[in-house]
């Protein structure tokens, strides 16, 4: 009898969205290797081709119809894959979204918890107790400060940003992974936590430990955070190397 644990992620994923179905199972992935575990990933699309807030409105809308459909299948997470989209609904709103998707999945009758990579990037941050953080982001700069506003709002202050500026959706997907170790460069390291990517959607993964062991300082990223909070929500150890301080398992 096989008594390996097994793990339904659902995932709820913007429609032009190429980097959270790779990076996140990248990251459970790399647990099976040395836990006894098995991720499978169901994705539920929410059409959205333009990061612009009008469109991220109108996607965020559709989430409710990706939970109930993730549902069917009894997922036992749920994770929503767009910052942005969150944190443009107004302050606090990650927690309005997840109760909301947790009570459509509950009321038809497979409940699961919900995980928002808005939220997550707050409670990783505040998990690895910062205060003060330097972020990169692919958006236009309004889009950008509405996330500065979010994070602020949440007790933790953003001191220095970069903006990429683009606004094509598939554009930001297609960056280079590596990218973030030169662009962040350019950002104050004299901070508690750096972000190297506030977008589930920047590829950034295999930039995350080089930076962080550059600069002497967790780093982070929102699918690493969104990482976090899945394993947290599965009742798991937080323990995957390589992918920086937050996966140590310390936190």
């Amino acid at each position: 009898m096989n008594n390996t644990p097994h793990f339904r992620v659902g995932l709820i994923v913007p429609s032009s969205n190429t980097t959270m179905e790779t990076e996140i199972p990248a990251i459970l992935h790399a647990r099976e290797v040395i836990n006894p575990e098995r991720f499978t990933f169901h994705s539920s699309r929410m059409r959205m081709k333009t990061v612009t807030k009008a469109e991220l409105a109108a996607m965020d809308a559709d989430s409710d119809r990706c939970a109930l459909e993730l549902s069917d299948a009894a997922v036992d997470v749920l994770g929503y894959a767009c910052l942005v989209a969150i944190m443009s609904m107004g302050q606090g709103y990650h927690r309005i979204s997840e109760k909301r998707l947790h009570l459509r999945t509950a009321e038809n009758g497979h409940p699961a918890p919900v995980v928002t990579s808005a939220g997550a990037l707050v409670d990783g941050l505040h998990a690895l107790g910062a205060k003060r953080i330097s972020i990169l982001t692919p958006y236009m700069k309004p889009l950008t400060q509405l996330v500065i506003d979010y994070i602020e709002n949440e007790g933790i202050e953003v001191i220095d940003s970069i903006s990429l500026e683009i606004p094509d959706n598939l554009a930001v997907g297609r960056q280079d992974p590596l990218a973030p170790v030169e662009i962040t460069k350019r950002l104050n390291s004299n901070v508690d936590v750096m972000v190297a990517s506030a977008c589930v959607q920047m590829p950034s993964l295999p930039s995350v430990a080089l930076i962080e062991d550059r600069v002497g300082i967790p780093v982070i990223s929102s699918s690493v955070a969104t990482t976090y909070m899945i394993l947290k929500q599965l009742g798991l150890n937080t323990y995957v190397p390589r992918f920086g301080s937050l996966l140590s398992g310390k936190y």
